[in-house]
């Protein structure tokens, strides 16, 4: 079992998952060095020496363009989704969470602030506009001056810096649309070998982790980032390779605590759950446990439905992962912390949330609540806080979260927490805490871990990105805007409280969009939320019968 740790830098070969590729030691012996990454991605020793400029200069510029609002900027958002593309394949309307950044279009309510957003295909006018009439005390007209949108017009599976990569005369329209370069930065959803190699062709520096550090939010990396910040976690293993290895872990696992009942298996670079699945322990035998196993294995329960054994292993053996226990407890929440590392390295605690999950065994993302339950949500910062000390001490920059699971056995019992993961990116719980952010001009207090909008009002909010029936495709943008017209499903400013839609470009293909509901109690949110599922049940059945 590999237990010794090294931040293994290898070329991973997995379609799309373009991880750091390996040092030439020989070449660098030689002056000439060369960062290898997967599918092509290499960096030469300029490239590299350039990337530190930019990043150095970022962090030089930062205090005096963010410390004011009504300085000149320019922010460069590709929301590009970079993992495994047959993982990806298996969401829903995936090419839509490209949408799930629009939240940064709030970011006009900076009177000289300057948004370029480039996706795969057009966004429809209409979500344009909803995004733009949410912005507080700037009139629409203004900000959509401000407003560069880009698009590849590329509806392939390939990531969108792939496709951005592809198309030199798209990054040129980008570099020509940013007034200043010495004042603009260049954020991404997820940042690999694909996206710093964008960053370079446009001359930009990013304001996330470099991929050199991406190690550290794999299943693997993650264990290891706990175990230094001394945090409990499940049982189990890390830097497993093969069934081989998933074998041996699953035994060691089962004897040293023989009550267990269940193991996950996780691929290092799942997402959203979907590179998750379950092994049960019912009818082990007390001897050739080893063989026992070995034959079980096949018979993994995947999240999703769609996938195989022999593809979950294709992917297992390309990226690696981990096995571990599956936490067991009567009463069970999946809270998580949100950090930021600004570019001047200094940490800083976010949000917290409880996730709320699916799927067959509770593995699967669905959405979220702010906050997580007051009788653990400073727990859980703190906890998350220790492990983000030791991320940004590693080099990470910009938003990540720590996941936890939390058990009990009963009401009287004190909860027992056990860190998950590291989603070192932004993620689910990124966009609807922005939205609250830049809808109420509002602060997090980290001492209560409650948030309060600028009039000093308490918010909660209720959030998914899973709403989803059958009965909502065919309603276009349109549709649904007009819905929420008439039926009161919008943010009331002045109230500081009510409902905000995403992803909405899913609706009528997939039937399926996102909600994030506000209120001043965790109650009233969740009710504004629940009114809003039936108002579009109510207008889908209808639609559906004309």
């Amino acid at each position: 079992m590999p237990h010794g740790f090294a931040c293994r830098l290898e070329a991973m070969p997995v379609p799309f998952q373009y991880n750091i590729g390996t040092l030439d030691k020989e070449r660098k012996n030689h002056g000439k060095a060369r960062l290898s990454g997967a599918n092509g991605v290499t960096f030469e020793p300029v490239e590299l020496a350039r990337s530190k400029v930019l990043q150095d200069h970022f962090r030089e510029t930062y205090a005096k363009i963010f410390a004011d609002p009504n300085t000149p900027r320019t922010v460069v958002i590709v929301p590009s989704i970079t993992f495994d593309r047959e993982v990806m394949a298996r969401i829903a309307g995936v090419h839509h969470y490209e949408e799930r950044l629009l939240c940064l279009l709030l970011l006009l309510r900076f009177p000289r602030t300057r948004v370029i957003y480039v996706t795969s295909t057009p966004i429809a006018t209409p979500i344009i506009d909803y995004y733009l009439h949410l912005l507080p005390g700037i009139p629409a007209q203004h900000a959509k001056k401000r407003l560069v949108l880009l698009s590849c017009y590329d509806s392939s599976d390939a990531p969108l810096s792939a496709k951005i990569l592809a198309r030199p005369r798209l990054i040129e329209r980008i570099k020509a649309a940013i007034p200043d370069p010495h004042a603009a930065h260049v954020t991404f959803f997820t940042v690999t070998p694909l996206e710093k190699k964008l960053a370079l062709k446009l001359d930009l520096p990013i304001y996330g982790s470099d991929p050199e550090v991406s190690c550290w939010g794999s299943k693997s990396g993650s264990r290891k980032i706990f175990r230094e910040a001394g945090i409990a976690m499940p049982a189990g293993f890390e830097d497993l390779k093969n069934a081989d290895d998933i074998v041996d872990a699953l035994v060691t696992l089962k004897e040293r605590n023989p009550a267990l009942r269940r193991a996950v298996v996780k691929l290092n670079d799942g997402f959203s759950g979907e590179g998750n699945a379950v092994f049960c322990f019912q009818g082990a035998p007390e001897t050739g446990l080893r063989e026992w196993v070995g034959e079980q294995l096949p018979h993994l329960g995947f999240q999703s439905a769609e996938m195989t054994f022999d593809a979950f292993m294709e992917k297992f053996e390309l990226m690696g992962g981990i096995a571990e226990e599956f936490l067991e407890g009567k009463i069970k929440r999946s809270p998580s912390s949100q950090f930021r590392v600004d570019p001047m390295g200094t940490l800083e605690t976010i949000s917290t949330h409880d996730q709320v999950l699916g799927g067959a065994n509770e593995q699967v993302f669905l959405g979220c609540k702010f906050p997580a339950d007051e009788s653990y949500r400073l727990d859980i910062q703190e906890l998350g806080r220790r492990a983000g000390e030791v991320l940004a001490s590693k080099g990470a920059l910009g938003r990540f979260a720590i996941d936890f699971m939390s058990v009990k056995d009963d009401e009287s019992a004190p909860w027992r927490h056990y860190a998950i993961e590291i989603n070192l990116r932004k993620g689910g719980t990124t966009h609807p805490f922005l939205m609250l952010q830049y809808l109420t001009a509002g602060r997090y207090e980290h001492e209560t871990g409650l948030f309060y909008s600028a009039a000093g009002k308490p918010c909660f909010y209720y959030a998914s990105d899973n709403l989803h029936a059958d009965h909502y495709r065919g309603l276009t943008p349109t549709d649904l805007i007009d819905i929420a017209a008439t039926q009161g499903l919008h943010f009331d400013a002045a109230k500081q409280e009510g409902v905000v839609f995403h992803l909405v470009g899913a609706l009528s293909e997939f039937g399926k969009l996102g909600v994030l509901a506000i209120g001043d109690t965790q109650e009233k949110a969740y009710q504004s939320y629940m009114r809003s599922v039936a108002i579009l049940d109510e207008e889908g059945t209808r639609h559906d019968g004309e």
